[in-house]
């Protein structure tokens, strides 16, 4: 059996959220009803899409002062963890451009010295797990 689906205009959307706005409903099951629109959260999408802040539903946060300084950690932590990965990409950009100087005055190509150079993490693990 096929469920039946309804599609909906923009003008239509645009005209409940107007609706909305203007107080001629006060809730979003209002102008559900008053429309024969299959549910309150689909006004409610339409609200948070078209509508503007003033009747956008509020969220109201309660939390303990334990959770809030969890938070204030946690940010201070992506801080800390933002800056080292700005100094990381920063070195490694230094890097990048000391070993196109040193193979330019060397007369050779940077891909072959790093080919020819390759030191992987794998390969260093196994050097050491063959010299135990």
């Amino acid at each position: 059996m096929k469920k039946k689906t309804t599609r909906y205009s923009e003008a239509f959307k645009r005209q409940v959220v107007n609706d909305l706005e203007t107080g001629k409903f006060s809730s979003f099951q209002a102008a559900s009803r008053a429309y024969s629109i299959g549910g309150s959260v689909t006004v409610r999408s339409w609200v948070l899409k078209y509508g503007s802040a003033a009747i956008h539903p509020k969220v109201v946060k309660v939390s303990t002062m334990k959770e809030q300084d969890e938070l204030k950690m946690a940010r201070g932590r992506i801080r800390e963890l933002e800056a080292a990965l700005s100094d990381a990409h920063i070195d490694c950009c230094l890097e990048t451009a000391y070993l196109e100087i040193a193979c330019d005055r060397m007369g050779e190509e940077p891909w072959a010295f790093k080919k020819k150079n390759a030191v992987t993490l794998s390969g260093l693990r196994r050097k050491q797990r063959g010299s135990r």
